[in-house]
């Protein structure tokens, strides 16, 4: 059983309701893939994932939920994003332009551009984004 403190913490969203049906989403199998903003990684100075990396999903009181490996991580720009990836999702998107819709609103929210530290911060299908594939590899007893 893997030491789930010895893992870094892989987060979806930001805590409250979205996380936790994220959180759900990817627990249930529905969810194996998610995109983020190549600015935010790099504001953080964070390094992109790499194949084969492996984490600890937390939920929105930051205790790990399950244990997550990267198969896959293409930096794209937003309007390359396929079918495919936004179905791997897992939130019940039908087409690129729900999945669209919904990152947008996501990413022009007041929560994203005050993490972003940009208040007019805007996508469009020039922006550069990560897609990042996972799949579940352990949960915690109890989970």
């Amino acid at each position: 059983m893997t030491n789930f403190d010895d893992l870094p913490p892989y987060e979806l969203g930001f805590p409250g309701p979205l996380r936790d049906k994220l959180v759900a989403a990817v627990l249930s199998g529905a969810k194996t893939a998610t995109t983020g903003l190549l600015a935010a990684y790099q504001m953080e100075d964070e390094p992109l994932p790499e194949v084969g990396q492996r984490t600890a999903l937390v939920d929105s009181a930051e205790c790990p939920v399950a244990v997550l490996e990267v198969t896959d991580v293409r930096v794209l720009s937003l309007g390359e994003v396929d079918l495919g990836h936004a179905l791997a999702e897992g939130e019940g998107y039908a087409s690129v332009a729900e999945w669209r819709a919904s990152h947008e609103e996501f990413w022009h929210g007041a929560q994203s551009r005050a993490f972003l530290g940009d208040p007019g911060f805007t996508v469009n299908d020039d922006t550069p984004v990560v897609t990042e594939r996972f799949r579940l590899v352990e949960t915690p007893a109890g989970h």
